[in-house]
């Protein structure tokens, strides 16, 4: 007996896609259990996307948490590899408090971490699944890049000063223009280092381009060595993929989590992201790990808006291999 891909609803559908995607690259199905430790998130509500927590004491009287936030539980529950990397995605159901008002919602994501000896071939492998992640819907997309190594080496030729430093990043990454020239105006900054910032904000459409202006406008500053870099990741990401990537620097992100890397991905008819992820090498100091790491996580209520998974080719080879299924899933 075959299974049935039409029993399946949407979420399902877009969960067995993304799962059949991430394992042909060689990533093992992580699963985990519904909550942890309290402790576990109260000393680390600086990487969480909201503090607010669901939180209940179980019978042995150890205050537990349902899970917010799907990389910490595997950090914690996995050490660091003696070589190479951990290859691990996963299904999960995290539990935030909505955006709209004050009530918990139940999240569910698919996603991916790879911890270990992470290298810029790893990093651009990463780049190109998530590439593949948003395009499985068959609709028009773009993966916007950053990389907070970059943006910090300019704005330490703009400052050296930690919270006029933060300030600039803030108004980045709300494409402030008027913003950095108040307060380059106010800090008494170079007006070179404020125009470079300026900018930023507005790089050329397509992803060479960008690269282009980028590198003319990074000579002299500490941001060069990392935008070699950048293009070295890039370069490895496949042509065909790397059409689809927009260089935009004001995805950000919460840089106690983040460093290197950053990205978030869009698709048509959704009006926020679908897709988030990038390299957390301080998350991973925080938690006493010597490792380096990258992933991203898919928000599957928010892409089952706009429908089934039919159109892109990753979604019919997923189909397909639902339906040479016997009864049982697969491992």
């Amino acid at each position: 007996m075959k299974a049935d891909w039409a029993i399946l609803d949407v979420t399902e559908k877009l969960s067995f896609v993304l799962r059949s995607l991430y394992r042909s690259f060689g990533y093992e199905r992580y699963r985990m259990s519904k909550f942890e430790d309290y402790d576990l998130y109260a000393r680390n509500k600086e990487f969480l996307v909201s503090e607010n927590l669901i939180t209940f004491t179980d019978l042995t009287g150890k205050l537990k948490a349902l899970k917010p936030d799907v990389t910490l539980s595997i950090i914690k529950n996995h050490r660091d590899p003696e070589d190479g990397v951990l290859k691990l995605c996963y299904d999960e159901k995290v539990y935030r408090v909505s955006k709209n008002g004050g009530e918990f919602r139940e999240i569910p994501q698919s996603g991916l971490e790879c911890i270990g000896a992470v290298d810029e071939e790893c990093i651009a492998e990463v780049l190109t699944l998530a590439v593949k992640s948003v395009a499985v819907q068959g609709r028009r997309f773009v993966l916007s890049v950053s990389d907070l190594d970059v943006l910090s080496g300019f704005v330490q030729f703009a400052t050296k000063d930690p919270e006029t430093g933060k300030a600039l990043l803030k108004c980045i990454g709300e494409k402030n223009v008027h913003g950095i020239e108040e307060i380059g105006e106010k800090a008494g900054l170079p007006k070179e280092a404020t125009e470079k910032l300026k900018a930023m904000i507005s790089l050329p459409g397509t992803l060479t381009q960008a690269m282009d202006e980028l590198e003319a406008l990074s000579e002299g500053t500490p941001a060069a060595k990392e935008l070699a870099r950048l293009k070295r990741i890039l370069a490895l990401v496949p042509e065909t993929y790397r059409a689809s990537i927009e260089a935009d620097f004001s995805v950000i992100g919460n840089t106690s989590y983040y460093n290197g890397v950053t990205f978030k991905g869009y698709v048509e008819g959704v009006p926020e992201s679908v897709l988030s992820g990038g390299q957390y090498d301080g998350l991973m100091k925080k938690l006493g790990r010597k490792s380096k790491a990258v992933g991203f996580a898919v928000y599957l209520d928010t892409l089952e808006r706009i429908g089934e998974p039919e159109a892109d080719p990753v979604a019919i080879e997923a189909e397909k291999a639902f339906s040479e299924l016997s009864s049982g899933e697969r491992k």
